[in-house]
């Protein structure tokens, strides 16, 4: 089982953010973890709250080993060709050690108050969907086309080429079984959803079937799903076997209230 920690950039100075990062880094957790939005999520009132792939970029330069990702970059904030543009960046400052992740989006709030087009449902994820393979394209393509409904690109070609190749790991979050884990289906190299394994590991059954209707070996895709570090400590190597047995290979630790403490108490105990 692979392991990231959640560094959570809102509600905290940046260094705080650098310190989390860099307890993953030398812990031996497998990734950092950040999330795309430019407002807090949780807890009441404003807040501090840092640029998602900003805050990568400079985490590139206070980390040596531990891998780098957001859950999930969010379409809607961004046109896909600019994401593949700061993706690469990423991947470069980094040596290669960027996760892509890629959503639809969902935080209306935010993108009403901030004025950012929000989309109706069907819309944003036919955007999506045109978004992914653009993506995909613009990585690996010289001289690319796409003609979609949302999206257009012409003869268009980015350099330099992502550090890994083909490209970095696609990880698609979805947990729409009609539409969005179909895409993942098709385009991820690794699926995330949140929820308990009761819950997700019947998901993933049905989106190794998704997976052969579309041609591919189900075992090519990696199954992500969250853990909770605040359970005694039975209760979390519980959790993470049930994990593991539900076919799941990665799980990313949300941070836990409390703290640093809790957090290198689990490296010693899971990741030694």
């Amino acid at each position: 089982m692979r392991f990231g920690l959640d560094v959570a950039q809102q509600r905290m100075p940046f260094s705080e953010v650098v310190a989390r990062a860099q307890l993953a880094d030398t812990a031996g957790f497998d990734g950092v973890w950040g999330f795309d939005h430019f407002q807090p999520m949780y807890g009441e009132g404003p807040g501090e709250c840092f640029d998602g792939n900003a805050t990568l970029a400079a985490l590139t330069g206070v980390t040596s080993r531990v891998r780098l990702g957001l859950l999930v970059t969010g379409m809607t904030y961004r046109h896909p060709s600019i994401f593949v543009a700061e993706a690469i960046t990423i991947d470069h400052a980094s040596n290669g050690r960027y996760e892509l992740a890629y959503g639809a989006a969902w935080f209306d709030k935010e993108h009403r108050e901030l004025g950012i087009p929000f989309p109706a449902l069907k819309d944003r994820i036919d955007a999506f969907e045109e978004a992914v393979q653009i993506i995909r394209g613009l990585l690996t393509t010289d001289k690319f086309t796409f003609e979609g409904k949302h999206f257009q690109v012409r003869d268009a070609t980015l350099n330099p080429r992502p550090v890994q190749q083909p490209h970095p790991p696609i990880w698609i979050g979805a947990s729409g079984e009609k539409r969005t884990m179909p895409i993942a289906a098709h385009y991820a190299d690794v699926w995330h959803c949140f929820g308990p394994v009761e819950f997700l590991g019947p998901k993933s059954e049905r989106l190794s079937g998704m997976a052969e209707a579309a041609g591919r070996d189900p075992a090519e895709i990696l199954r992500a799903g969250s853990l909770s570090l605040e359970d005694d400590w039975d209760t979390v190597r519980t959790n993470v076997d049930a994990w593991g047995d539900a076919g799941f290979g990665y799980l990313v630790c949300g941070w836990p209230p409390q703290g640093r403490r809790r957090v290198d108490e689990f490296a010693s105990r899971f990741l030694a």
